[in-house]
């Protein structure tokens, strides 16, 4: 029995559908078609209901699922185990943030891809928020805070950020001075999230209000460029601004609490060693490039750690 077949088979029964599982996949309908075929001749029973909207679990389908997902899995780690010395083989398919992922993430999933060869990297560039197992991801990599999941995350550097605006902001409307006074201010935001400061050791939550709202970082930078309101940002996206002038730090005060990154996969016994030689290539990454990611950066190296998230 094939294990492509087996991941082609769970492929489609979690994505409910062919052509959402070539996708996935990054093969042809056809391929997904015939390793489906291949995989039913072999059991000798129908595993998917074809319909017009897709595809469904037979009786027999849903009891095989789990097990050639456990199989399919196993068969990958035996391979890991038996591999020469550092050579990665198969699909590892990434969620990166659309904000300065092509910029900051994309050369290091570049590098891997040149010292792994025989390793197919598909990478999805998205600000929204990813649900890894019914994706089909093998992991993400997330920046900021992490909210609570069943999800496994493992620290691989700090990022930090302040509260921004641009001169022509300031001058128009004054500079906010504390916490309480942001109410009175344009807040440039993704959604109705609530904004965490820090003063001193106590962390206080404010809920901004805005008429400027985007789902990327990037879009936001350019509206506190414009002198649209206030921006909660990170150092990696509004240094260069801030350097030439064209942001100035505001409420510095009561900076906002230090953030990370993190690689993020499904909870399991043991993460692939794809995934393992991501997080590595990620932490020497930030090493080599400190200033990228804020004024934390020096002070925490090291401080990395496996936790639920």
């Amino acid at each position: 029995m094939d294990t492509e077949d087996l991941h082609t088979f769970v492929a489609v029964a979690d994505a409910g559908g062919v052509s959402a599982a070539a996708r996935r996949l990054g093969i042809s309908k056809s391929i997904v078609s015939r390793r489906l075929f291949r995989l039913e001749s072999e059991l000798g029973v129908q595993l998917l209901a074809r319909t017009t909207r897709g595809a469904a679990l037979t009786e027999a389908g849903a009891t095989f699922r789990d097990h050639a997902a456990r199989v399919g899995a196993e068969m990958d780690l035996a391979r890991e185990n038996i591999l020469p010395t550092g050579d990665l083989r198969g699909r590892l398919r990434v969620a990166v943030p659309l904000s300065f992922g092509p910029s900051h993430f994309a050369p290091v999933l570049a590098e891997m891809a040149k010292d792994h060869p025989q390793l197919h990297i598909h990478t999805s560039y998205s600000d929204r928020f990813v649900d890894l197992i019914a994706e089909g991801f093998d992991c993400a990599i997330r920046v900021g805070y992490l909210p609570d999941s069943n999800m496994i995350a493992r620290r691989v550097g700090p990022v930090s950020g302040k509260l921004v605006a641009s001169p022509d902001y300031i001058a128009a409307h004054g500079a906010p001075e504390t916490p309480q006074d942001l109410v009175t201010h344009q807040a440039l935001m993704q959604g109705t999230e609530a904004w965490q400061l820090m003063d001193g050791d106590r962390i206080i939550t404010v809920q901004p209000q805005g008429r400027f709202k985007a789902d990327n970082g990037t879009a936001l930078t350019a509206a506190a460029v414009a002198g649209l309101g206030i921006g909660y940002l990170p150092d990696c996206l509004t240094h260069e601004h801030v350097s030439s002038g064209k942001l100035v730090p505001v409420m510095t005060r009561y900076p906002p609490p230090p953030a990370g990154t993190y690689v993020v996969r499904p909870p399991g016994q043991h993460p692939a060693r794809k995934i393992r030689i991501l997080t590595e290539t990620l932490i020497a990454y930030f090493e080599r490039n400190p200033e990228l990611w804020g004024r934390e950066n020096r002070e925490e190296k090291g401080h990395r750690r496996t936790r639920n998230a």
